[in-house]
């Protein structure tokens, strides 16, 4: 039997992941990087939305594919430099997905449709644009926040935080205050909400 479309573009969406240098444990095994990420990503978006679309998940899945290529040092380390990190990130992981969705046989709208969701355009207007948004953010949240904090002054923590919610809709709120959150994560998630 061959693979789904979906199936075929995770495998190589993974391989590409695999070549992630940084390595992260998580449970006692050591992954790249952003394959993690891309695990963490598509496991969150089928709690959070069981029935997403296939450029939904598609999406989830390649977030950050090949994310280390452009590393944040590449870009001045300011506000403006961090900005267009981003947007080059974006559109490189953009080219790369729909590379591959080509290869593996996806029609031209849902490549479109994927860019367009990678790209983030249409935020608080495309509902799958938004539930990206949504899982981008409670993945951070559950997986990324601890650490975070770790690394910066408290003032910062709680200033990304607030603006993590502000990106999020009700429902990716609500279910924010259910995640499974470490004592240290949960007070600054409740600090940030009530400052």
């Amino acid at each position: 039997m061959t693979p789904s479309k979906l199936s075929q573009a995770f495998q190589k969406f993974d391989e590409a992941n695999a070549g992630d240098p940084n390595k992260e444990t998580y449970l006692g095994e050591t992954y790249p990087k952003e394959l993690l990420y891309a695990e963490h990503m598509t496991r969150t978006l089928m709690e959070f939305s069981p029935n997403a679309s296939e450029a939904l998940r598609l999406a989830a899945r390649c977030q950050h594919i090949r994310r280390w290529e452009i590393p944040r040092d590449s870009y001045p380390m300011d506000r403006i430099g961090y900005l267009k990190w981003r947007n080059k990130l974006k559109k490189f992981h953009a080219e790369i997905a729909s590379k591959i969705m080509k290869e593996v046989g996806y029609s031209e709208d849902t490549i479109n449709e994927v860019r367009l969701l990678l790209e983030k355009k249409g935020l608080k207007k495309n509902p799958d644009t938004q539930t990206l948004e949504d899982v981008i953010c409670l993945v951070f949240l559950e997986h990324y926040l601890e650490e975070f904090a770790k690394k910066h002054p408290r003032e910062k923590a709680l200033d990304i935080l607030r603006k993590t919610w502000g990106k999020m809709s009700k429902t990716g709120q609500e279910a924010a205050l259910r995640l499974p959150l470490s004592s240290n994560s949960a007070l600054l998630v409740s600090d940030a909400l009530s400052g």
